[in-house]
């Protein structure tokens, strides 16, 4: 039975490499997997490998911090998301306030 110790070792071995190729890269993969599998997850691979979106393309994420509370909330949040929210506010507004709303829009051209 393999250990977890002759995993680590393996690892070890292919992330000391120093050329790698795409046989490393996959024997590496496999002893994370296996590793992973036999022993639980690591706290280490998670960090080293970020987690992959199997969506068709990459979401568009807002990139904005001007030091606000709403810059702060909105900072790496998915564009849709935050417009959706957007998009009710300004209809909230153009009820209560339309002369505020109109502001807004001579603001945004």
């Amino acid at each position: 039975m393999i250990t977890e110790k002759d995993l680590q070792e393996a690892i070890a071995e292919c992330q000391g490499e120093r050329n790698p190729n795409a046989n490393t890269c996959i024997k590496l993969a496999a002893f994370y997997t296996i590793k992973n599998e036999l022993f639980g997850k690591t706290d280490k691979f998670e960090e080293v490998v970020p987690s992959y979106s199997y969506s068709g393309q990459p979401e568009n994420v807002i990139d904005y911090d001007s030091g606000s509370e709403f810059s702060n909330l909105i900072n790496g949040r998915p564009q849709k998301a935050v417009l959706d929210v957007m998009d009710e506010l300004m209809e909230t507004l153009q009820a209560i306030n339309p002369r505020l709303y109109a502001g807004v829009l001579r603001r945004l051209q």
